[in-house]
Parts: structure tokens; C-alpha cells; sequence
């Protein structure tokens, strides 16, 4: 393959997608059109999980506990033109590349610490 068809395959890359690690508290707004009508819809969890790295199929799974206490996973690509926007609510220090162990806990157990930044 030649050089310029390698960087057109390249994913562009999302302006309103921030930096995203694993253990952020985020609140993600995707597009969805149903028939004729479009709406945003917003999912507000904790990403457990990025995978791929910066490939045209990289993901990160979302997930948030519902009601009665049942979890909910989404997980979105990263390259996705359907989501509008990704805020970061907040930043945890975490020890894993996936949290895959927060589908077992509930309730206080599962709060994650929160990531400390020094104040110059």
C-alpha cells in the first residue's frame, strides 16, 4: 500500500473526545435517529474497560448501575461520528488497564478513589 492510502485509512481522530482512561466517571451524549426524528441520549457511568488501542476498532466499555441495583454496560468505539460529545466528571486512580472485577461489587464498594493533582 502506498504512504497516502495508508494515511487515509488512519481514523480521524474526534475534537469533541477528550483524553479517556480507565476509571473516568464520564457522561457520554450519542446521536440516535429513530426514523426521520434524531435525539441525543446521554449515558453516565464509569469506563472499565479501553481496547485497541489507537486502531480503527478501538472501544471503551461504560458502565453504570442502574436501577435495583442491576448494572449496565455500553460500549462505544472510539472513532464513533455518532457521539456528540464525552465529558470527564471525574478522574480515579486505579492500578488496572481493566476493571472488569466492578461487576461484582455494589454500593459503597464500588467507588473508586479519586485521582489527586498537585497544586503548583
Amino acid at each position: 500500500m502506498t504512504n497516502a492510502l495508508m494515511e487515509s485509512l488512519k481514523p480521524q481522530a474526534n475534537p469533541n473526545l477528550p483524553e479517556l482512561r480507565t476509571g473516568d466517571s464520564v457522561r457520554v451524549h450519542q446521536r440516535i435517529t429513530e426514523g426521520r426524528n434524531e435525539r441525543v441520549q446521554v449515558f453516565q457511568g464509569v469506563i472499565i474497560a479501553m481496547r485497541g488501542g489507537t486502531t480503527p476498532g478501538a472501544t471503551y466499555t461504560v458502565r453504570r448501575t442502574g436501577a435495583h441495583g442491576v448494572g449496565v454496560e455500553r460500549t462505544y468505539p472510539l472513532y464513533s461520528k455518532v457521539i456528540d460529545k464525552v465529558e470527564v466528571l471525574r478522574n480515579a486512580k486505579v492500578r488496572r488497564a481493566q476493571l472488569y472485577y466492578m461487576r461484582q461489587r455494589q454500593g459503597k464498594a464500588a467507588r473508586l478513589r479519586e485521582k489527586r493533582f498537585l497544586q503548583v
